[in-house]
């Protein structure tokens, strides 16, 4: 069952930013890890992002320092604050919750994404 609206994405310019939003329908919301997770054309699905019941967070290498990910449980909601764009992000982001042990290709419950193209 999709649980997820993701929303925010577009086309930017390298360099630019965009802020991205997950809206979650889950009554967990508040008791969940979540994440960002992105599949670029070509290639698998990968987790970008996570976020742990009381905010702490982890990154891809390739986009820490950049990416900001945060979370406001009163509105079921995450973000993804992305800063210094570059045309290797161009990709569909999804958020959903890591469950562990689960490959991703394994998940049945992805939203439709948002997509952001990265080009000049």
């Amino acid at each position: 069952q999709v649980h997820t609206v993701e929303s925010g994405g577009g086309l930017v310019q390298p360099g630019g930013s965009l802020r991205l939003s997950c809206t979650c329908s889950r009554s967990t919301f508040s008791a969940d890890p979540m994440g960002w997770y992105r599949q670029a054309p070509g290639k698998k699905r990968e987790l970008v992002a996570a976020i742990t019941t009381d905010g702490r967070t982890n990154y891809l290498d390739s986009v820490k320092g950049r990416f900001t990910m945060s979370r406001d449980n009163a509105k079921n909601t995450l973000y993804l604050q992305m800063d210094s764009l570059k045309p290797e992000d161009t990709a569909v982001y999804y958020c959903n919750y890591p469950r562990i042990g689960v490959p991703l290709a394994d998940y049945d419950d992805w939203g439709q994404g948002t997509r952001v193209t990265v080009s000049s």
